[in-house]
Protein backbone atom coordinates (compact mmCIF):
# COMPACT_ATOMS: atom_id res chain seq x y z
CA UNK A 1 0.00 0.00 0.00
CA UNK A 2 1.45 3.35 -1.05
CA UNK A 3 1.91 5.94 1.66
CA UNK A 4 3.11 9.52 1.93
CA UNK A 5 3.33 10.15 5.64
CA UNK A 6 3.69 13.43 7.50
CA UNK A 7 5.73 13.32 10.70
CA UNK A 8 3.17 14.83 13.01
CA UNK A 9 1.60 12.12 15.20
CA UNK A 10 -1.69 13.99 15.65
CA UNK A 11 -2.18 14.26 11.89
CA UNK A 12 -1.42 10.57 11.41
CA UNK A 13 -3.80 9.52 14.16
CA UNK A 14 -6.61 11.43 12.46
CA UNK A 15 -5.56 10.19 9.06
CA UNK A 16 -5.48 6.51 10.04
CA UNK A 17 -8.87 6.80 11.71
CA UNK A 18 -10.46 8.40 8.65
CA UNK A 19 -8.78 6.09 6.13
CA UNK A 20 -10.16 2.92 7.73
CA UNK A 21 -13.72 3.21 6.29
CA UNK A 22 -12.36 3.50 2.74
CA UNK A 23 -10.19 0.46 3.30
CA UNK A 24 -13.24 -1.38 4.65
CA UNK A 25 -15.38 -0.44 1.64
CA UNK A 26 -12.72 -1.81 -0.69
CA UNK A 27 -12.34 -4.99 1.35
CA UNK A 28 -16.13 -5.50 1.23
CA UNK A 29 -16.16 -5.18 -2.55
CA UNK A 30 -18.36 -2.09 -2.58
CA UNK A 31 -15.70 0.10 -4.23
CA UNK A 32 -12.79 -1.14 -6.38
CA UNK A 33 -10.29 1.34 -4.95
CA UNK A 34 -9.58 4.82 -3.73
CA UNK A 35 -7.10 7.37 -2.50
CA UNK A 36 -7.52 9.46 0.62
CA UNK A 37 -5.65 12.66 1.35
CA UNK A 38 -5.54 15.04 4.30
CA UNK A 39 -3.68 18.33 4.60
CA UNK A 40 -3.34 20.52 7.68
CA UNK A 41 -1.50 23.84 7.50
CA UNK A 42 0.04 23.24 10.93
CA UNK A 43 0.83 19.55 10.70
CA UNK A 44 1.50 18.67 7.06
CA UNK A 45 0.00 16.24 4.58
CA UNK A 46 -0.76 12.52 4.40
CA UNK A 47 -2.03 10.42 1.49
CA UNK A 48 -2.68 6.72 0.99
CA UNK A 49 -4.04 4.47 -1.77
CA UNK A 50 -5.90 1.19 -1.51
CA UNK A 51 -7.50 -1.33 -3.86
CA UNK A 52 -7.62 -1.32 -7.64
CA UNK A 53 -7.68 1.44 -10.23
CA UNK A 54 -9.34 -1.02 -12.62
CA UNK A 55 -10.87 -4.47 -12.32
CA UNK A 56 -12.55 -4.86 -15.74
CA UNK A 57 -11.34 -6.13 -18.17
CA UNK A 58 -7.92 -6.17 -16.49
CA UNK A 59 -6.78 -5.46 -12.94
CA UNK A 60 -4.49 -2.53 -12.13
CA UNK A 61 -3.49 -1.35 -8.65
CA UNK A 62 -4.47 2.04 -7.24
CA UNK A 63 -1.49 4.30 -6.49
CA UNK A 64 -0.88 7.86 -5.34
CA UNK A 65 -0.07 8.72 -8.96
CA UNK A 66 -3.45 7.51 -10.25
CA UNK A 67 -5.38 10.15 -12.19
CA UNK A 68 -9.09 10.50 -11.40
CA UNK A 69 -11.99 11.78 -13.44
CA UNK A 70 -12.97 14.48 -10.95
CA UNK A 71 -16.48 14.88 -12.44
CA UNK A 72 -18.33 17.77 -10.74
CA UNK A 73 -15.26 18.84 -8.80
CA UNK A 74 -14.62 20.55 -12.15
CA UNK A 75 -17.28 23.06 -11.12
CA UNK A 76 -15.36 24.23 -8.05
CA UNK A 77 -11.73 23.63 -9.04
CA UNK A 78 -11.90 24.93 -12.61
CA UNK A 79 -15.04 26.92 -13.47
CA UNK A 80 -15.88 28.76 -10.25
CA UNK A 81 -12.43 30.33 -9.70
CA UNK A 82 -12.32 31.55 -13.30
CA UNK A 83 -15.80 33.09 -13.18
CA UNK A 84 -14.99 34.81 -9.88
CA UNK A 85 -11.68 36.08 -11.28
CA UNK A 86 -13.44 37.57 -14.30
CA UNK A 87 -15.93 39.25 -11.98
CA UNK A 88 -13.14 40.71 -9.85
CA UNK A 89 -11.47 42.04 -12.98
CA UNK A 90 -14.72 43.74 -13.98
CA UNK A 91 -15.09 41.63 -17.13
CA UNK A 92 -18.45 40.35 -15.94
CA UNK A 93 -20.97 41.40 -13.32
CA UNK A 94 -22.14 38.46 -11.22
CA UNK A 95 -25.60 40.00 -10.91
CA UNK A 96 -25.93 40.66 -14.63
CA UNK A 97 -27.75 38.18 -16.87
CA UNK A 98 -25.78 35.64 -18.85
CA UNK A 99 -26.97 37.44 -21.98
CA UNK A 100 -24.29 40.09 -21.37
CA UNK A 101 -21.85 37.44 -22.61
CA UNK A 102 -24.27 35.04 -24.34
CA UNK A 103 -26.63 37.45 -26.15
CA UNK A 104 -27.98 34.58 -28.25
CA UNK A 105 -29.37 32.70 -25.22
CA UNK A 106 -33.05 32.08 -26.15
CA UNK A 107 -32.58 34.79 -28.78
CA UNK A 108 -35.95 34.13 -30.44
CA UNK A 109 -37.91 35.04 -27.32
CA UNK A 110 -36.92 38.35 -25.73
CA UNK A 111 -39.13 37.63 -22.71
CA UNK A 112 -37.82 34.12 -22.02
CA UNK A 113 -36.97 33.52 -18.36
CA UNK A 114 -33.63 32.01 -19.36
CA UNK A 115 -32.50 35.46 -20.56
CA UNK A 116 -32.87 36.82 -17.03
CA UNK A 117 -30.68 34.20 -15.30
CA UNK A 118 -27.54 35.73 -13.74
CA UNK A 119 -23.99 34.47 -13.24
CA UNK A 120 -24.44 34.46 -9.48
CA UNK A 121 -27.64 32.44 -9.70
CA UNK A 122 -25.83 29.83 -11.81
CA UNK A 123 -22.92 29.65 -9.36
CA UNK A 124 -25.36 29.01 -6.52
CA UNK A 125 -27.75 26.74 -8.44
CA UNK A 126 -30.56 29.21 -7.81
CA UNK A 127 -32.13 28.92 -11.25
CA UNK A 128 -35.22 27.11 -12.61
CA UNK A 129 -33.18 24.77 -14.84
CA UNK A 130 -33.94 21.03 -14.52
CA UNK A 131 -31.63 18.84 -12.49
CA UNK A 132 -30.50 16.76 -15.46
CA UNK A 133 -30.90 16.60 -19.21
CA UNK A 134 -29.47 13.96 -21.56
CA UNK A 135 -28.02 16.52 -23.98
CA UNK A 136 -25.82 13.89 -25.62
CA UNK A 137 -28.90 12.12 -27.01
CA UNK A 138 -29.75 15.08 -29.26
CA UNK A 139 -26.79 14.75 -31.63
CA UNK A 140 -23.07 14.18 -32.04
CA UNK A 141 -21.91 17.58 -33.31
CA UNK A 142 -20.56 19.59 -30.33
CA UNK A 143 -21.35 22.95 -31.94
CA UNK A 144 -24.88 21.85 -32.73
CA UNK A 145 -25.28 20.75 -29.10
CA UNK A 146 -24.02 24.13 -27.89
CA UNK A 147 -26.67 25.80 -30.04
CA UNK A 148 -29.23 23.37 -28.64
CA UNK A 149 -28.31 24.32 -25.05
CA UNK A 150 -28.63 28.02 -25.87
CA UNK A 151 -31.90 27.82 -27.80
CA UNK A 152 -33.78 25.10 -25.93
CA UNK A 153 -36.93 26.14 -24.07
CA UNK A 154 -35.92 24.60 -20.75
CA UNK A 155 -38.39 23.14 -18.27
CA UNK A 156 -39.04 25.69 -15.52
CA UNK A 157 -39.01 24.35 -11.98
CA UNK A 158 -37.88 25.08 -8.44
CA UNK A 159 -34.15 25.75 -7.88
CA UNK A 160 -32.20 22.49 -7.82
CA UNK A 161 -28.61 21.44 -8.32
CA UNK A 162 -28.31 21.47 -12.12
CA UNK A 163 -25.40 20.84 -14.49
CA UNK A 164 -27.07 23.25 -16.93
CA UNK A 165 -25.94 26.15 -14.72
CA UNK A 166 -22.28 25.28 -15.17
CA UNK A 167 -22.62 24.23 -18.79
CA UNK A 168 -23.80 27.79 -19.45
CA UNK A 169 -20.97 29.24 -17.34
CA UNK A 170 -18.57 27.14 -19.40
CA UNK A 171 -20.05 28.53 -22.62
CA UNK A 172 -19.52 32.02 -21.21
CA UNK A 173 -15.86 31.20 -20.53
CA UNK A 174 -15.47 30.00 -24.10
CA UNK A 175 -17.00 33.20 -25.49
CA UNK A 176 -14.85 35.44 -23.29
CA UNK A 177 -11.59 33.63 -24.04
CA UNK A 178 -12.29 32.75 -27.66
CA UNK A 179 -11.17 29.18 -26.96
CA UNK A 180 -12.88 25.84 -26.36
CA UNK A 181 -12.79 24.67 -22.74
CA UNK A 182 -10.29 21.93 -23.56
CA UNK A 183 -7.86 24.53 -24.95
CA UNK A 184 -7.89 26.54 -21.71
CA UNK A 185 -5.30 26.09 -18.97
CA UNK A 186 -6.78 23.49 -16.59
CA UNK A 187 -4.54 24.60 -13.72
CA UNK A 188 -1.36 23.23 -12.20
CA UNK A 189 -1.52 19.46 -11.84
CA UNK A 190 -4.79 19.08 -13.75
CA UNK A 191 -5.76 18.04 -17.29
CA UNK A 192 -8.84 17.35 -19.42
CA UNK A 193 -7.77 13.79 -20.16
CA UNK A 194 -5.21 11.36 -18.83
CA UNK A 195 -3.15 8.31 -19.74
CA UNK A 196 -5.64 5.42 -19.57
CA UNK A 197 -2.96 3.21 -18.03
CA UNK A 198 -2.46 5.74 -15.22
CA UNK A 199 -6.13 6.52 -14.57
CA UNK A 200 -8.86 5.14 -12.35
CA UNK A 201 -11.30 3.42 -14.69
CA UNK A 202 -14.92 4.50 -14.51
CA UNK A 203 -17.93 2.93 -16.17
CA UNK A 204 -18.36 0.29 -18.83
CA UNK A 205 -20.33 2.86 -20.82
CA UNK A 206 -23.36 1.51 -22.67
CA UNK A 207 -23.36 4.57 -24.96
CA UNK A 208 -19.67 4.39 -25.96
CA UNK A 209 -19.56 0.61 -25.55
CA UNK A 210 -16.24 0.46 -23.72
CA UNK A 211 -14.75 0.75 -20.27
CA UNK A 212 -13.71 4.37 -19.78
CA UNK A 213 -10.29 5.26 -18.46
CA UNK A 214 -8.58 8.59 -18.97
CA UNK A 215 -11.56 10.01 -20.88
CA UNK A 216 -14.45 11.88 -19.33
CA UNK A 217 -17.23 9.75 -17.86
CA UNK A 218 -19.96 12.41 -18.08
CA UNK A 219 -21.85 11.86 -21.33
CA UNK A 220 -22.86 15.49 -21.83
CA UNK A 221 -19.30 16.72 -21.35
CA UNK A 222 -18.04 14.09 -23.77
CA UNK A 223 -20.61 15.05 -26.42
CA UNK A 224 -19.86 18.77 -25.99
CA UNK A 225 -16.13 17.98 -26.16
CA UNK A 226 -15.52 20.01 -23.06
CA UNK A 227 -17.79 21.78 -20.61
CA UNK A 228 -17.82 23.83 -17.42
CA UNK A 229 -19.56 21.19 -15.33
CA UNK A 230 -17.26 18.16 -15.70
CA UNK A 231 -14.16 16.88 -17.49
CA UNK A 232 -11.25 17.75 -15.20
CA UNK A 233 -8.71 15.08 -14.23
CA UNK A 234 -6.25 15.20 -11.35
CA UNK A 235 -4.36 13.21 -8.73
CA UNK A 236 -4.75 13.27 -4.96
CA UNK A 237 -1.83 15.67 -4.62
CA UNK A 238 -3.08 18.07 -7.28
CA UNK A 239 -6.44 18.24 -5.49
CA UNK A 240 -4.73 18.81 -2.12
CA UNK A 241 -2.46 21.45 -3.68
CA UNK A 242 -5.57 23.30 -4.86
CA UNK A 243 -7.16 23.04 -1.41
CA UNK A 244 -3.98 24.21 0.30
CA UNK A 245 -3.90 27.21 -2.04
CA UNK A 246 -7.35 28.22 -0.80
CA UNK A 247 -6.40 27.67 2.84
CA UNK A 248 -3.22 29.75 2.69
CA UNK A 249 -4.56 32.32 0.24
CA UNK A 250 -2.07 31.68 -2.54
CA UNK A 251 -4.39 29.93 -4.99
CA UNK A 252 -6.94 32.65 -5.77
CA UNK A 253 -7.68 36.14 -4.45
CA UNK A 254 -9.00 36.78 -0.96
CA UNK A 255 -12.16 38.21 -2.52
CA UNK A 256 -12.78 35.02 -4.50
CA UNK A 257 -12.21 32.88 -1.41
CA UNK A 258 -14.63 35.05 0.54
CA UNK A 259 -17.31 34.51 -2.11
CA UNK A 260 -16.68 30.75 -2.11
CA UNK A 261 -17.48 30.86 1.60
CA UNK A 262 -20.45 33.23 1.32
CA UNK A 263 -23.83 31.42 1.50
CA UNK A 264 -26.33 32.01 -1.29
CA UNK A 265 -28.87 29.57 0.17
CA UNK A 266 -29.23 27.15 3.05
CA UNK A 267 -26.97 24.69 1.19
CA UNK A 268 -24.84 26.57 -1.29
CA UNK A 269 -22.23 29.28 -1.62
CA UNK A 270 -20.69 30.60 -4.84
CA UNK A 271 -19.96 27.26 -6.48
CA UNK A 272 -19.61 25.18 -3.31
CA UNK A 273 -21.78 23.63 -0.61
CA UNK A 274 -21.61 24.57 3.05
CA UNK A 275 -22.71 22.34 5.98
CA UNK A 276 -26.37 21.43 6.30
CA UNK A 277 -28.17 18.43 7.73
CA UNK A 278 -26.98 15.19 6.10
CA UNK A 279 -24.50 16.92 3.79
CA UNK A 280 -21.57 15.02 2.29
CA UNK A 281 -18.96 16.30 4.75
CA UNK A 282 -20.59 14.61 7.74
CA UNK A 283 -22.29 15.91 10.86
CA UNK A 284 -19.33 17.39 12.75
CA UNK A 285 -17.92 19.94 10.29
CA UNK A 286 -17.26 23.46 11.50
CA UNK A 287 -19.39 26.26 10.01
CA UNK A 288 -16.25 27.35 8.17
CA UNK A 289 -16.27 24.31 5.88
CA UNK A 290 -17.09 24.16 2.18
CA UNK A 291 -17.18 21.03 0.04
CA UNK A 292 -18.28 19.41 -3.17
CA UNK A 293 -18.62 15.92 -4.61
CA UNK A 294 -18.30 14.32 -8.04
CA UNK A 295 -20.51 11.60 -9.53
CA UNK A 296 -17.61 9.27 -10.28
CA UNK A 297 -16.93 8.95 -6.55
CA UNK A 298 -14.79 11.99 -5.79
CA UNK A 299 -15.04 14.71 -3.16
CA UNK A 300 -13.17 17.63 -1.57
CA UNK A 301 -13.88 19.42 1.71
CA UNK A 302 -12.04 22.49 3.03
CA UNK A 303 -12.33 23.67 6.65
CA UNK A 304 -11.15 27.28 6.95
CA UNK A 305 -11.70 27.34 10.73
CA UNK A 306 -9.47 24.34 11.40
CA UNK A 307 -7.14 25.13 8.48
CA UNK A 308 -7.38 21.64 7.01
CA UNK A 309 -8.80 19.89 3.96
CA UNK A 310 -9.47 16.33 2.91
CA UNK A 311 -10.21 14.58 -0.35
CA UNK A 312 -11.72 11.17 -0.97
CA UNK A 313 -11.17 9.96 -4.54
CA UNK A 314 -12.74 6.66 -5.59
CA UNK A 315 -13.81 4.84 -8.74
CA UNK A 316 -17.16 3.84 -7.26
CA UNK A 317 -18.85 3.78 -10.74
CA UNK A 318 -16.46 1.11 -12.02
CA UNK A 319 -17.58 -0.99 -13.76
CA UNK A 320 -21.16 0.30 -13.34
CA UNK A 321 -23.07 3.10 -11.62
CA UNK A 322 -26.03 0.76 -11.09
CA UNK A 323 -24.76 -0.60 -7.80
CA UNK A 324 -25.09 0.65 -4.24
CA UNK A 325 -21.49 1.46 -3.40
CA UNK A 326 -22.38 3.16 -0.11
CA UNK A 327 -20.49 6.29 -1.21
CA UNK A 328 -22.90 8.68 0.55
CA UNK A 329 -22.41 7.05 3.95
CA UNK A 330 -18.69 6.60 3.33
CA UNK A 331 -18.15 10.30 2.71
CA UNK A 332 -20.08 11.27 5.84
CA UNK A 333 -18.28 8.72 8.00
CA UNK A 334 -14.88 9.92 6.84
CA UNK A 335 -15.83 13.52 7.55
CA UNK A 336 -17.11 12.65 11.03
CA UNK A 337 -13.92 10.76 11.88
CA UNK A 338 -11.77 13.68 10.77
CA UNK A 339 -13.76 16.12 12.85
CA UNK A 340 -14.39 14.03 15.96
CA UNK A 341 -13.07 15.78 19.04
Amino acid sequence: MDEQLAADAELMDTFDRAFAPLEGAVADGRIPGGVFGLVDLSHGRATRATGSAQIVPTIRPMTLETWFDLASLTKVIFTTPRILELAEQGTIDLDAPLTTVLPDLRQYNADAWERKVTFRQCLGHQTPFPAVEAIYTYGSDPELLRAFVLQREWRHGPPVYSDINFILLGLALERLTGKPIRDLDPGQGFAFSADPHQSAATENCTWRQRVLSGEVHDENCAALQGSGHAGLFGTVNSVLDFAEGLLNGTGVSKHAIALMRTPLSDKRTHGWEHPYQNWSGGHACSPGTIGHTGFTGTGLWIDFHRCCAWTLLTNRVHPTRHFDSGIVQLRQTVGDLINQS
